[in-house]
Parts: C-alpha cells; sequence; structure tokens
C-alpha cells in the first residue's frame, strides 16, 4: 500500500505535505509533486496537510485519478527529492 499526489496538485505544488513526511517519499516535478511507492510508509501524515485534498491511500484512490497510481510510481523514479524549499505556484 501507498500514498498516491493527484492532479489536484498540478500547478499548485504546496509543500507542506513534504514537512510532515517522516521518510523521503516525496518527488519534485516542475508542476507537481508524486510520492515514491518504495518509500512512502503509510503513515497518511501528509494527507491532512495538502491544502488542495490531492493525496489518496492506493486503496482510496477516486476512479477519476486512477492513472496517477502509475504515474507516482514511474515519475518518481527519475524525479529529484522534493526537499520543501521550493516556491509554491499557486
Amino acid at each position: 500500500m501507498t500514498h498516491v499526489v493527484t492532479s489536484a496538485c498540478v500547478g499548485h505544488k504546496y509543500q507542506d505535505c513534504v514537512a510532515v513526511c517522516p521518510v523521503d517519499a516525496f518527488r519534485e516535478l516542475d508542476t507537481y509533486l508524486v510520492i515514491d511507492p518504495d518509500e512512502c510508509i503509510d503513515c497518511a501524515a501528509c494527507v491532512s496537510e495538502c491544502p488542495v485534498e490531492a493525496i489518496f491511500a492506493d486503496f482510496d484512490l477516486p476512479e477519476e485519478h486512477e492513472e496517477w497510481l502509475e504515474r507516482n510510481e514511474v515519475e518518481s523514479a527519475d524525479a529529484p527529492l522534493a526537499l520543501g524549499d521550493s516556491p509554491v505556484l499557486a
């Protein structure tokens, strides 16, 4: 089980979730964040911190966001670690 960042993050890239993550699970792309499923420990600390409600547990992922499960896995592989110090886009 893992958590997934969905399309609601695109264009925002808030860092609140990164700040509370006890492991280095978040990766940073140009306009959004993703979660590395190999690093996520499913603590769910990030879910309530996301101001745009973009993070879901994989088993609770709305159908319209199903593609984001694979996107997080694939895109996190080559993305740099999110350090929580990048500017918010919105």
